[in-house]
């Protein structure tokens, strides 16, 4: 598969996880103002964000700004692909078990 339709399909999985951060993090705000949001970041360091938040759009804003930056050059083009790939996958398993586990 050529990297311009792998980056095609990495950019439709960051706009799904966009979407489901909208949602996630009303359902943040909700429980906030509820006085159950009692932590400040979603995700470490050792999961490989630099971004430290207690919602999810700033994580997708990370990614966005990565995809935006990645490179290509044939040598550097796999590992950017595999950290993006893992972080964006922690995100949106992450986004999913938030959304089952607050019906």
């Amino acid at each position: 598969m050529p990297h311009t339709r792998v980056i095609e399909q990495l950019k439709d999985n960051l706009q799904t996880a966009y979407r489901k951060s909208i949602d996630a993090d009303g359902k943040l705000d909700e429980l906030k103002k509820a006085g159950h949001v009692k932590f400040n970041t979603i995700f470490t360091q050792e999961e490989g964000f630099s971004t430290s938040s207690n919602r999810f759009r700033p994580y997708v804003q990370e990614l966005a700004d990565e995809l935006d930056k990645m490179p290509t050059d044939a040598e550097k083009l796999p590992a950017a692909l595999e950290k993006f790939v893992r972080k964006l996958g922690v995100l949106l398993q992450t986004l999913q078990a938030f959304k089952d586990q607050s019906k």
